[in-house]
C-alpha cells in the first residue's frame, strides 16, 4: 500500500497537501523535505504520516528527505499548531517561523566548519616592513593549537595577511579546536534579605508547570533574582530561555548572565546574519545545555530539554508580533512551559493588566518585591503644572533649575520625550498651513539635523523648506518638541554638559547604543534625551532627576489600553532614577495635575493604579474580562476595505459575540493604502476561536477585490 504524508508549505495557504512516500524512505512528523510543489522544488515540513488522501486525486511523490532528524520535534510542533488554531493563522507559516532563514530557503542543516590556521615558522626570512605579517606570525605563536579565522580577523589582521602567509608555507590549516561549555562553576550572585524571600516565593521546577509573576519595582534587583533561580535549579544538561522584549536590552543582560554562565549562555535576535542564526538554531535543537536570551520569536525555537522560561519586562508590547503571524510571545511562554511541564517566570515592575488580573485570579502565583537593592530608595514623584508656563524646548523654567541643580551636584539627568525629531509638526503663522504625508492622513515630522521632513508611518521623506508651501510666508516655523527640539535646547541651556540623545535616529548605526551607555556609565555629569528606549531596563547609577516633558498623551486617547501603557511607560522611566545610593526624583510635566491617575501615579504603587484601571475594563466588559479580535482590511479605496468588513460582519454574528463597526482606522490612510477594521468582542473564547476559523475559511474561498487585503488580530495591543 502506498504510504502518504501531509506536508505544510511555508505559503499564505490555510491548507496542508498530500504526497506518496517511497517505499525506501521513512519520514515522522517535523521533518524537512523537498517535494515539486507547481513547476518548483521547495522545501515543506511533515506534519503527519499515514494519512488518507482524498479519493481520485493522483499525488505527487517526495523527491528527498533533507535530514534523518525532525527539524520541529513534538513539543514545538504541538505550540506551533496550537499557535496556528489560537492566533487563526495558516499552519505553515507558523511552522517557518521556527526555522532559521537558512532552512527555509532549503539549506542542510549543518554547521559551518571555520577554518583555523596554525603558525609553521617564525618567520624570520619575511623583508623587514612585512610588519603585519610579522605581527600575525608573532601572533599565532601564541597559540599552539591554532586558532580560528573570526578571532585573527577580531584581532585586527586581514584575510589578505592570512592568504601570503600561507602561500610562502609559514601557516598551515590545522584541525578546529571546539569550544566546551567550562567546567568551573561560576558563584551565585549574593541577594538582599528581601530577594531572598522574594526567590523562595517562586516555582520549583520539580512540582511541574506553573506560572509565576514577579512583581518587582524597578530597581528591585528582579535580574539577580533569575540569575539565582537558574543557579539553583537548572541542571548541568538543561536548557532555558530567557525573553527581553528590545534588541538593544541583549547585550547588556547577555554580559550580566555571562558573568555567571560563561559560555552556556548564547543569544538570539534579529540582529543575528544567517550563519549565526543556524549556528543557535543547531545548538538549541541538539539538546545543548544552553541558556538562550532572545527577543519575541526565541520563544518558537526547537528546545528539547527546556527546564525553565523567565519573561523579563512582560508588559512590553514589543513582545506581540505587528504582521503576519501576530502572535503573543509572552502568552505562548506560558502555553509552552504548559507543554514541557516546566515553570514560566513573568517579570515586571510594571505587570500587564493581564497578568495582574490572572495573579488576582489565583491562575498564576504572586511573588512580590517592593524593596530597591542595595541602599536605593524608590524615586519621589512630583507633578508639575505646566498650565500658563512658558516652555523651552518643552521644558518648564522649574524643570531647567532642577536640571541645573542635580548637575551642579556633579550627577546625571534623564529627560524623557515621546516623540523623535525636532518637531511634530511645521505650521505656517500666517495661513495656518501644516505639511502632511502625501501618503498617510498624519503629518510629517521635521528632523533639523537631516533638514528632512518625514512620516514616521511610512518612510516617507521630502527636504524642508522656510517657506509656507501654501502661502510662500517666511513666518513657516516648528510647532511643538521632539528629542532633537529638546537636545538642542538643553545643548544651549547647559553649554559645558554633555547632551545625549537616545531614539531610534540616533541608535541606527551598528554598536551606537554601547558606545552611549558607556558614556553614560563613566557617572560623568551628562543629560540624556530620549524615547521610550530609554525607559526599559537601563541602570544609570549616578541619574538622580528624570523630567518627562509632556505626559499627557495617553489619558484621553480613543485606545483602551492608552492608560495603562501610559503608566507603565512613566513608572518605567521614573525607575531609571536614585537607582545608586543617592536619593531620586522625577519631575512629570501635564496640563493635568487634577487627573485622578495621574495622581495615584505619585503614591508610585503600581498594584493600586492595576486595580484602578481593571474596575474601568470591567465597566467596560473589555478585555481581560472579555476576549476581543479584529478583522482589518486595507485597500486603494475606503470603500473597497468596508466592503470586506462588511461581508465578514454577518458571518461573525453568533450568540454572546458584540460586534463594533466596520469603521475607518484611526489613521485611515497609511502609505496610500485605506484601512478600516472590525471588533469583535466575546464572552467566551472558545465560541469567539470557533466563529473566527469560520470566517477565515469563508474568506479565503471567495475572491477579494483587485488590490485589497484582510488580516486578523487576536488579543490586539492596539485598537486604533
Amino acid at each position: 500500500m502506498t504510504k502518504v504524508v501531509r506536508i505544510a508549505m511555508n505559503r499564505p495557504l490555510r491548507r496542508l497537501f498530500d504526497y506518496t512516500l517511497g517505499a525506501d524512505l521513512s519520514l515522522q512528523p517535523g521533518q524537512r523535505v523537498q517535494v515539486p510543489f507547481g513547476r518548483q522544488q521547495i522545501t515543506g515540513l511533515v506534519t503527519a504520516v499515514g494519512v488518507t488522501p482524498p479519493p481520485g486525486v493522483s499525488l505527487k511523490p517526495v523527491r528527498s528527505v533533507m535530514e534523518s532528524w525532525p527539524a520541529l520535534p513534538k513539543e514545538t510542533l504541538r505550540l506551533l499548531s496550537w499557535a496556528s488554531d489560537y492566533y487563526q493563522h495558516p499552519l505553515g507559516e507558523c511552522l517557518f517561523t521556527a526555522l532559521p532563514p537558512a532552512l527555509r530557503r532549503g539549506r542542510p542543516a549543518l554547521r559551518k566548519t571555520e577554518a583555523w590556521w596554525r603558525a609553521r615558522s617564525s618567520g624570520a626570512q619575511l623583508p623587514p616592513q612585512a610588519h603585519r605579517q610579522k605581527a600575525l606570525l608573532a601572533w599565532l605563536l601564541q597559540y599552539s593549537q591554532g586558532a580560528a579565522t573570526s578571532a585573527i580577523l577580531s584581532a585586527g589582521f586581514n584575510r589578505s595577511q592570512l592568504k601570503t602567509l600561507e602561500q610562502k608555507q609559514l601557516i598551515e590549516a590545522a584541525e578546529p579546536v571546539l569550544a566546551t561549555t567550562p567546567t568551573e562553576s561560576f558563584a551565585a550572585p549574593t541577594l538582599s534579605p528581601a530577594q531572598t524571600d522574594t526567590a523562595a516565593q517562586l516555582p520549583d521546577p520539580a512540582q511541574g508547570f506553573s506560572a509565576c509573576l514577579l512583581y518587582g519595582i524597578t530597581g528591585s534587583g528582579k535580574t539577580e533574582i533569575y540569575l539565582h533561580y537558574l543557579k539553583q535549579h537548572l541542571g548541568e544538561q538543561d536548557q532555558a530561555l530567557v525573553l527581553v522584549p528590545e534588541i538593544n536590552l541583549t547585550p547588556q543582560t547577555v554580559a550580566r548572565f555571562q558573568r555567571y554562565f560563561g559560555q552556556r549562555i548564547v543569544v538570539w535576535h534579529s540582529a543575528l546574519n544567517d550563519g549565526q542564526r543556524l549556528d543557535t538554531w543547531l545548538k538549541i535543537r541538539h539538546g545543548e545545555p544552553v541558556i538562550l536570551i532572545g527577543t519575541r520569536s526565541a520563544v518558537l525555537l526547537p528546545f528539547t530539554g527546556l527546564r525553565t522560561l523567565i519573561v523579563d519586562e512582560e508588559h512590553d508590547s514589543s513582545y506581540k508580533q505587528g504582521d503576519g503571524f501576530r502572535y503573543s510571545a509572552r502568552d505562548l511562554a506560558v502555553y509552552r512551559a504548559h507543554l514541557n511541564k516546566c515553570p514560566v517566570i513573568l517579570g515586571s515592575a510594571t505587570p500587564s493588566l493581564e497578568s495582574w488580573h490572572n495573579a488576582q485570579q489565583g491562575k498564576y502565583t504572586l511573588a512580590t518585591l517592593e524593596e530597591r537593592a542595595g541602599n536605593a530608595r524608590p524615586p519621589q514623584i512630583k507633578l508639575l503644572d505646566i498650565r500658563s508656563r512658558p516652555l523651552e524646548g518643552g521644558l518648564s523654567r522649574p524643570a531647567l533649575n532642577a536640571i541645573k541643580q542635580v548637575l551642579d551636584n556633579g550627577e546625571q539627568v534623564l529627560v524623557y520625550v515621546n516623540r523623535r525629531g525636532f518637531a511634530p509638526v511645521m505650521m505656517c503663522f500666517d495661513c495656518g498651513h501644516m505639511v502632511e504625508c502625501p501618503r498617510c492622513d498624519t503629518r510629517l515630522t521635521y528632523h533639523r539635523r537631516d533638514n528632512a521632513m518625514r512620516c514616521h508611518h511610512c518612510d516617507f521623506q521630502a527636504a524642508a523648506t522656510s517657506q509656507c508651501p501654501k502661502c510662500q510666508s517666511d513666518a513657516f516655523k516648528p510647532v511643538g518638541q521632539g528629542t532633537e527640539r529638546s537636545e538642542d535646547i538643553l545643548t544651549t541651556a547647559f553649554p559645558d554638559t554633555p547632551v545625549v540623545r537616545v531614539d531610534r535616529d540616533s541608535t541606527q548605526r551598528k554598536g551606537s547604543i554601547q558606545a552611549i551607555l558607556q558614556t553614560v556609565n563613566t557617572g560623568e555629569p551628562c543629560i540624556l534625551v530620549g524615547t521610550q528606549m530609554l525607559a526599559k531596563g537601563h541602570d544609570f547609577a549616578n541619574v538622580t532627576l528624570v523630567v518627562v516633558i509632556n505626559a499627557d498623551g495617553g489619558l484621553f486617547s480613543v485606545d483602551f489600553r492608552a492608560p495603562e501603557q501610559l503608566l507603565q511607560t512613566l513608572l518605567q522611566v521614573s525607575g531609571r532614577a536614585g537607582r545608586g545610593d543617592k536619593p531620586g526624583t522625577v519631575l512629570v510635566q501635564t496640563c493635568h495635575s487634577d487627573h485622578p491617575l495621574l495622581r495615584t501615579l505619585c503614591t508610585g504603587h503600581y498594584g493600586d493604579m492595576a486595580e484602578q484601571l481593571l474596575v474601568e475594563r470591567e465597566g467596560g466588559q473589555l478585555p481581560p474580562y472579555r476576549a476581543m479580535a479584529i478583522f482589518r482590511a486595507e485597500a486603494d479605496t475606503m470603500e473597497k476595505s468596508l466592503q470586506i468588513l462588511d461581508t465578514i460582519k454577518p458571518l461573525a454574528q453568533a450568540p454572546g459575540l458584540e460586534i463594533w463597526g466596520p469603521l475607518p482606522a484611526l489613521i485611515a490612510r497609511r502609505a496610500d493604502r485605506y484601512r478600516a477594521q472590525l471588533v469583535i468582542n466575546a464572552d467566551n473564547r472558545k465560541r469567539l476561536s470557533k466563529t473566527l476559523a469560520n470566517v477565515c475559511l469563508h474568506l479565503d474561498q471567495q475572491k477579494q477585490p483587485s488590490g485589497s487585503r484582510w488580516m486578523i488580530d487576536v488579543d490586539p495591543q492596539e485598537t486604533g
